[in-house]
């Protein structure tokens, strides 16, 4: 599976934010474990709604989650 442009902070803001496990994090987005392991990995790039989720789980905004890199 190629990756994708869409450049991600997931692993250092769950880091930050107490050590959140991946499975937490798929938790609190309503997604499974194996989601978060492919958007971490840059396999994967996210809806808009699945952002939004991830951004909220961390208290910050898409922009401080996601970034372009193509």
């Amino acid at each position: 599976m190629s990756g994708t442009p869409v450049g991600n902070d997931i692993r250092r803001l769950r880091l930050e934010h107490g050590a959140m496990t991946q499975q937490a994090l798929a938790d609190a987005c309503a997604v499974t474990r194996q989601t978060i392991i492919a958007l971490e990995a840059g396999r994967y790039a996210p809806s808009l709604e699945l952002a939004f989720r991830i951004a909220r789980a961390f208290g910050v905004g898409v922009e401080d989650v996601f970034r372009w890199e193509g």
